[in-house]
């Protein structure tokens, strides 16, 4: 992986997720140079540090995107809010939970992706999953084409990443390259749902799997047979426990196979593995609306996927990096030997020789995000569907199958 700051893991991997998103690697440079030395000083400490220097590069961005709008340039203006949305959200990203300016800096990424979406990607728009009385907000890029319905795929994202994130990936755009829709989420514990909307993470996922299912089937240009799901890092724990009990998904993809999360934080506890980002423990907390670390660990004891895989029955892929350095390799193991009754299930392990190998493949996203949108395309191609006559069984009964919840909403 590429270590703009030795020695500095989690800030190094916000680097790489920058660069592999669509950054340039002048302008990271820039936004990098003036927080070496703070780099040097751990993950926690320069963080307002990195903050400053990131925005100094967005205000720059920004201010060449107005004036692009001005001059009547709208593809290279939508280009620039799009670059200074990646780095903004990265550092939004890196500031601790209690952060006072946080709220404001996030606000602001959403502003900058909106004018880009507007001027450069007509195709994705801003919508809202209807969930418990509120929304799940989220972005959909349509690859409808004259006026039939597409296959789509709900995206999911992990512990810290945003729906934002997701878009930014590229991955949503090969999707559409290939004729697949994407529905990219931002779920409870992540981006705008926690952060605006006070809703906190779950164990079980399926309810939320059931809001987008029945959002998707509502919209005419989606195909309701195929409609699959893809989670990323915390997302290999909540997308395949979703496949398992909502069966009007028809696929299944673990992009980083947290088959136990819970028993990753126990080891984060003894300080085993990295974690994702700076501030972790206030982090989690935050995420999962725990009020101390031994109440949260007790929680998160239920986030494991044994006994769950077992009831997938549609296609499983699961994808992991030899050498990702937060969730062990074993596990992208055992939950492909436990999947016995998918249809087609699949293990990629994406080595150090080829890149990839990192957490969720950050290392080398655009060659991970390929491998899966193929797998997507040829999976749905080879008839792989959910019935129209099985849909009412499940149409009324969210999660339906499901072992009853362990947790209060």
């Amino acid at each position: 992986m590429f270590e703009y700051f030795p020695g500095n893991y989690v800030w190094n991997l916000a680097v790489v997720a920058t660069l592999n998103s669509g950054g340039l690697i002048d302008e990271v440079d820039r936004a990098c140079r003036p927080i070496r030395e703070a780099a040097a000083r751990g993950s926690d400490v320069g963080t307002a540090e990195f903050l400053r220097a990131w925005t100094d590069v967005v205000d720059d961005l920004e201010a060449q995107a107005v004036a692009d709008e001005k001059a009547g340039h709208p593809r290279s203006a939508g280009q620039k809010y799009r670059r200074a949305t990646n780095y903004l959200l990265q550092a939004e990203r890196m500031q601790s939970a209690h952060a006072p300016e946080r709220p404001a800096v996030y606000r602001r990424c959403l502003d900058l992706l909106r004018r880009s979406l507007e001027l450069a990607d007509p195709a994705t728009t801003r919508v809202e999953v209807p969930f418990e009385g509120t929304t799940l907000p989220a972005y959909f890029t349509d690859a409808s084409t004259g006026g039939r319905p597409a296959p789509c795929v709900v995206m999911w994202n992990g512990l810290d990443s945003t729906k934002e994130h997701m878009y930014l990936s590229g991955f949503p755009r090969e999707l559409a390259a290939r004729g697949v829709s994407t529905l990219m989420v931002d779920c409870p514990g992540s981006g705008e749902a926690l952060r605006m909307g006070g809703l906190t993470a779950r164990v079980a996922t399926e309810g939320w799997a059931a809001a987008c299912v029945d959002h998707l089937e509502r919209r005419d240009d989606v195909d309701a047979r195929r409609i699959g799901i893809v989670g990323w890092s915390l997302g290999g724990y909540y997308a395949p426990r979703a496949a398992a009990f909502e069966k009007r998904l028809a696929l299944c993809v673990a992009w980083g196979a947290n088959h136990d999360w819970g028993a990753v934080q126990k080891r984060r506890l003894e300080r085993e593995g990295e974690n994702p980002v700076p501030h972790y423990w206030d982090h989690v907390l935050w995420v999962w609306g725990q009020p101390d670390i031994d109440t949260f660990i007790e929680k998160v004891e239920d986030v494991h996927l044994d006994g769950v895989v077992d009831e997938i029955t549609v296609p499983f892929l699961v994808v992991h990096g030899e050498n990702d350095r937060q969730i062990p390799l074993e596990y992208a193991y055992r939950s492909y030997e436990r999947a016995v009754r998918s249809p087609k299930r699949d293990l990629r392990v994406f080595t150090r020789a080829e890149g990839g190998a990192e957490h969720i493949g950050l290392d080398h996203l655009p060659h991970v995000g390929v491998f899966i949108a193929d797998w997507i395309t040829d999976t749905f191609a080879e008839g792989h569907v959910i019935d129209d006559r099985e849909a009412p069984e499940h149409a009324d009964r969210p999660g339906a199958g499901a072992p009853p919840a362990t947790e209060l909403p």
